[in-house]
C-alpha cells in the first residue's frame, strides 16, 4: 500500500498509509476500535478501492473472518472441498482433502455438519479451507475473537503449526494484544481515525511462543504503552 487514503462519505478512515508485507511474513494490525483495521483488509483483498494511493498484490488471496464462513448445509469434507475447486483432477482433490483433514486433526468428523462441531473445530475447518489449493496470502479479521480464552490459545498454536506445514503470507487483525505478541513477525500499531501507522514492532522470537516468553512480555508492554493502556505508576 503506497500513500493510501480512504473515506466513507465525510468520514476519513485512512490517511496516506504506507505498508509493505513481505512473502511469508505474519503482520498483525492492532489499534483503537473503529480505526480502520478491517478497512485495510478489505482494501488489500480488492473488495473495496482506495480513495487515493496505490495497492499492489502478488498471489491468490483468501480471507478468514471473525465468524466462520462455513456453509451449514455442507459437511466438513464438503466445506473443505470448496477450497479445492481449482484442482481439476478428482483423485488429486480427494488426496488433498484427506491431507487437510489430517492436518487439522479432524479425522472421523468428515461427515459432520458445522452445528455438530465446537467453535474451535469450526475455525480449524475454516483454516483448512483457506489453506487448500494455491492460496498465497491470508487476510485474517479477528478470526478467534468469538472463542473462549482457552480455545483462542489452542487456535493460536494451531495456526502456527499449520503455517509451518503450509507457509503463507498473513495480515492479521486483532484487538488482543497478547495474541499479537504471540503470532506476529511485525506488529503495526495504528492511530485513531484517520489511521496511520504510529509504531512498528518487530518480534524475532521463534514461534510457537509461550506467554511467559520474554519477547512476548516485552512486546505486550510496548504495544500497551503505544495505545496508552499501560498502567500508571501513580496511585489513584
Amino acid at each position: 500500500m503506497e500513500g493510501v487514503s480512504h473515506n466513507y462519505g465525510s468520514v476519513s478512515v485512512l490517511n496516506d498509509l504506507n505498508l509493505v508485507v513481505n512473502a511469508g511474513e505474519v503482520v498483525v494490525l492492532v489499534g483503537p476500535s473503529g480505526c480502520g483495521k478491517t478497512t485495510i483488509l478489505n482494501l488489500l483483498s480488492g473488495y473495496i478501492k482506495p480513495a487515493s494511493g496505490i495497492i499492489t498484490r502478488e498471489g491468490i488471496i483468501r480471507t478468514v473472518y471473525q465468524q466462520d464462513g462455513l456453509f451449514p448445509w455442507l459437511t466438513v469434507s464438503e466445506n473443505i472441498s470448496l477450497g479445492l475447486r481449482s484442482l481439476k483432477e478428482p483423485g488429486q482433490r480427494e488426496k488433498e482433502k484427506r491431507e487437510l483433514v489430517e492436518l487439522i486433526h479432524l479425522e472421523g468428523f468428515e461427515n459432520h455438519y458445522p452445528h455438530q462441531l465446537s467453535g474451535g473445530m469450526r475455525q480449524r475447518v475454516e483454516l483448512a479451507r483457506v489453506l487448500a489449493g494455491d492460496s498465497d496470502i491470508l487476510l485474517m479479521d479477528e478470526p478467534f475473537s468469538s472463542l473462549d480464552y482457552q480455545s483462542r490459545l489452542r487456535m493460536r498454536l494451531e495456526l502456527v503449526r499449520l503455517l509451518k506445514e503450509r507457509p503463507r503470507t498473513v495480515v492479521f487483525v486483532t484487538h488482543d494484544i497478547e495474541e499479537a505478541a504471540q503470532l506476529a513477525d511485525r506488529v503495526l500499531v495504528l492511530s485513531n481515525r484517520p489511521a496511520t501507522i504510529c509504531r512498528e514492532l518487530r518480534i524475532d522470537s521463534i514461534r510457537p511462543r509461550d506467554l511467559t516468553d520474554h519477547a512476548v512480555i516485552e512486546a505486550m508492554k510496548e504495544i500497551l504503552n503505544q495505545l496508552g493502556l499501560q498502567a500508571s505508576n501513580n496511585p489513584i
